[in-house]
């Protein structure tokens, strides 16, 4: 059996801090677990600008497609506002979400038991949330065309395309299916059907696969807007939300704050299989590079290391391995471990990024 590979691309700002956290992880698994992974490393975003002159070099793209899972840091900062759209950080992030095709981007979004106080919405409306956004990622309002700044008459005009084709409604619909027969067995689909056409032809293809081939799964439909209202009212009436690219977006940040920190919520985007059967997949925080407090020892490695639990799960076939590193970390912030990002007046400890990473090796350890 050959090792799995994995490629690490820290990317700018806080990337680097939380991977590195990250990476002893991953050292924990093979030292412990005799789970070795292949890991290489390279650049993505601002960095690779600095050293190639593009935010995504063509070689680290063509590694990217081999590897059994890529795992991404974060990309972008001030440094880089002034490049031309087409080299800015973060279009080396679409690429490869686009080139790798990873059409499904599962964003969970769960309020462990000691950071319920920490959300802006009551204890009671959070505390126990555990629900996902599946949001396509490979077409809509980023991607479609025609797109740009043209100039009409006297004055200039911004041209974004909203595109949808039925296959790519139809598929990331299914992944949300099958997401939620492992869960709670139901989705809610947003879009905005009455007063878009792509809103009405998302209904009607979702619609359709349920009906053919996930009548056991409950499926219920939600203006993106109302959506967001009710996020914010009673999230835990959902279990998996499926949305287009750009209300994805939206609702999944959204639904980030209901947890306390940006700097606690993991993602997955996930493509067609490989030959070995795996999906081609990227694992990534939600949060951005947060530049602001790079090499301080102030971010949160614990996205990033939720994101490698995310990657053990849905590439590598260790949901009980994953379990596991995800215990870890709840046991770390039940015994008030906090990094910047979280501390209040409960008493937490204050801990460094790399403070927090040693804490959750030591709960793994004592899970052994």
């Amino acid at each position: 059996m050959t090792t799995p590979t994995l490629l690490i691309l820290p990317g700018d700002g806080i990337g680097p801090e939380v991977m590195a956290e990250v990476r002893r992880i991953i050292d924990w698994y093979g030292e412990k677990r005799g789970m070795a992974f292949e890991v290489s490393e390279d650049l993505v975003g601002g960095a690779a600008y600095d050293a190639h002159g593009t935010p995504l070099h063509d070689d680290t793209m063509a590694r990217a497609q081999e590897a059994d899972a890529v795992l991404l840091g974060a990309v972008g900062g001030p440094k880089y506002d002034d490049l031309d759209f087409s080299v800015k950080p973060e279009r080396g992030l679409l690429r490869l979400r686009k080139e790798m095709d990873l059409y499904a981007n599962l964003r969970p979004a769960q309020c462990f038991d000691a950071l319920a106080d920490f959300s802006s919405l009551k204890r009671e409306v959070v505390a126990g949330l555990d629900i996902v956004i599946v949001r396509e990622l490979t077409s809509g309002i980023y991607f479609g065309e025609p797109r740009g700044i043209i100039t009409e008459g006297n004055e200039r005009v911004g041209i974004n395309t909203q595109r949808y084709t039925e296959s790519e409604i139809d598929r990331v619909a299914r992944s949300a299916f099958e997401l939620a027969r492992r869960r709670s067995n139901k989705v809610c689909s947003m879009e905005k059907a009455n007063v878009m056409e792509s809103g009405i032809l998302w209904r009607e293809v979702v619609q359709e696969v349920h009906d053919k081939d996930y009548p056991d799964v409950e499926l219920s439909h939600m203006y993106a807007d109302a959506g967001a209202m009710q996020l914010c009212r009673w999230p835990k009436q959902f279990d998996v939300i499926v949305t287009d690219n750009l209300f994805g977006d939206l609702l999944s940040d959204a639904a980030a704050m209901l947890t306390g920190s940006l700097g606690m919520l993991p993602s997955a985007s996930l493509g067609a299989p490989m030959a070995n059967g795996r999906p081609k997949a990227l694992y990534e925080p939600v949060h951005g590079s947060a530049p602001d407090i790079a090499g301080q020892g102030l971010a949160n490695p614990i996205a990033c290391i939720l994101s490698f639990a995310m990657a053990l799960r849905y590439s590598f076939d260790a949901g009980e391995e994953a379990d596991r590193l995800e215990a870890a970390v709840e046991k770390v912030l039940a015994d008030g471990l906090r990094t910047a990002d979280l501390i209040g007046e409960d008493g937490s400890t204050p801990v460094s990024t790399t403070a927090m990473g040693t804490a959750v090796l030591a709960a793994l350890d004592d899970s052994l």
